[in-house]
């Protein structure tokens, strides 16, 4: 008999009442440190003060009115994100995906508006991920987010990661758009860099097309600026975020300059919830936390700690660990044995990681972790090889 919930997804047997700053506390009363961050949302932690304070204000005022009308929260936010981004505008909506789907409707009709409706084309990257649905699935391919759901959305041509060459011949007379995300989260936490980044917005520039960033993952901080791609130098066209934005209250972004969303005028897109007063009052509140004086400063400190603590991990344990990836506090653990059996391990340790694609394992912790956490993190990755050792082969 099917479960009530769909069953999709291949959940651990685990079920959490309660949580604080890192830490989540099961039905049983047993703690568990959380460095997966609910896949990169939580990123001031669980259960932050000044996230519930927010909430909890907007909540006794007014949760919902739809996008027929002004809404106040949206408006601040909005600016918010404008005056600390390369955009001039921003849509909102509940997920990363849904944001995606904005950012490749917004392309296309960019160059429709210009009376060019062939440039309809994007150009991805084999391995990445933004989201499932059919338009996201069809974007990043890959068999294991597209079997069974033939026939999927047309218009998307993908390129191997890292290789330029390969990007550059792929760019047509039909191309709209390049799309990527600056450091694959799903496909298993790999950095383009600065250099090839700014390879990218050359190569738009010099074809006349939109240079699109998924940021939902690696945005928002996680990487020690605002917005990963800002170590580069360059800044997209548009650009996806989600995830940190809410602090885990659903909410999502598509910003763009003004250039790029000429095109979407009234009646060309739209959304129920997105942006609505109580998502928008909580994301407000994120970013001005993310925005006080040393946060930023302190993130790249605290990555500094936690990826010197991760390199000696993986010297002492090189049967478990191979290498270690990613910027800031968006990192990853390249594993020996099977990723899904370290992930296990830390269980046994009261340490939840996050699995992800090339045999890695992802750390997203709070972003505000403090000192006392990253070495408590530590402890118990390091009793996690242990375990893993020990296991019978």
């Amino acid at each position: 008999m099917i479960s009530p919930v769909l069953p999709t997804y291949a959940r651990a047997p685990l079920s959490f009442v309660e949580g604080a700053g890192p830490w989540l506390t099961t039905e049983t009363g047993e703690r568990y440190l959380d460095l997966g961050g609910g896949i990169a949302v939580t990123a001031l932690g669980h259960a932050n003060p000044r996230l519930v304070a927010a909430l909890e204000r907007q909540a006794r005022r007014l949760w919902h009115t739809s996008n027929l009308y002004r809404i106040p929260n949206q408006e601040k936010l909005a600016q918010l994100l404008v005056d600390n981004s390369f955009a001039d505008t921003a849509f909102f909506t509940n997920s990363g995906t849904e944001a995606m789907e904005c950012a490749v409707k917004m392309a296309r009709k960019y160059h429709h508006a210009r009376g060019n409706p062939e440039r309809n084309r994007v150009v991805t990257i084999e391995g990445s991920f933004h989201g499932r649905t059919m338009g996201m699935i069809a974007a990043a391919g890959g068999d294991k987010l597209t079997r069974g759901f033939a026939p999927l959305l047309e218009g998307f041509d993908r390129v191997p990661f890292g290789d330029i060459g390969a990007l550059r011949a792929a760019i047509g007379p039909a191309t709209a758009a390049i799309a990527v995300e600056p450091i694959l989260g799903e496909g298993g936490i790999k950095a383009f860099g600065p250099e090839a980044l700014r390879e990218m917005r050359a190569l738009c520039d010099e074809a006349g097309i939109l240079l699109i960033f998924d940021e939902i993952q690696c945005g928002m901080g996680r990487t020690g600026r605002l917005w990963a791609h800002e170590w580069a130098g360059i800044a997209p066209d548009i650009m996806a975020v989600a995830k940190g934005i809410g602090g885990g209250f659903p909410l999502g972004a598509c910003l763009a300059t003004e250039d790029a969303a000429s095109g979407m005028t009234a009646g060309t897109h739209g959304s129920t919830y997105g942006g609505n007063p109580l998502g928008c009052a909580v994301g407000a509140e994120v970013l001005t936390v993310m925005l006080e004086d040393g946060f930023l400063d302190n993130v790249r400190r605290t990555a500094g700690r936690l990826r010197q603590g991760l390199e000696g991990l993986v010297a002492s344990h090189p049967q478990v660990f191979e290498s270690i990836r990613g910027e800031g506090l968006m990192l990853g653990l390249v594993c020996r044995p099977a990723n899904g059996d370290v992930v296990q391990a830390g269980y046994g340790q009261h340490l939840l990681l996050v699995p992800a694609a090339e045999n890695v394992v992802r750390i997203l912790p709070p972003l505000n972790l403090t000192d006392a956490e990253i070495d408590e993190g530590l402890a118990r990755l390091e009793r996690t090889a242990l375990a893993v050792e020990a296991a019978p082969a």
